[in-house]
């Protein structure tokens, strides 16, 4: 459900600049795969400043979530 809602609320702001720094790990890494390529280095970047303070299962969503997205291309 969480995931449903990250996503239409990103819809709804994709045409604004998106503050990443704002949003929630868990909500981070939900967008990992759906943000618009011109946003996307921001949000690795956020992430990656993050990973050091990530619980062992928001850890391993982002290794998965990550993955996931190699395996779109």
């Amino acid at each position: 459900m969480m995931k449903v809602f990250v996503l239409i609320a990103f819809l709804f702001t994709s045409s604004y600049a998106i503050n990443f720094s704002q949003m929630s790990t868990q909500e981070l890494i939900v967008l990992v795969g759906y943000v618009k390529s011109s946003d996307n280095s921001a949000l690795k970047k956020e992430l990656q400043s993050r990973q050091s303070n990530m619980s062992e299962k928001e850890r391993k969503d982002y290794k998965m979530a990550l993955k996931r997205e190699r395996d779109k291309k």
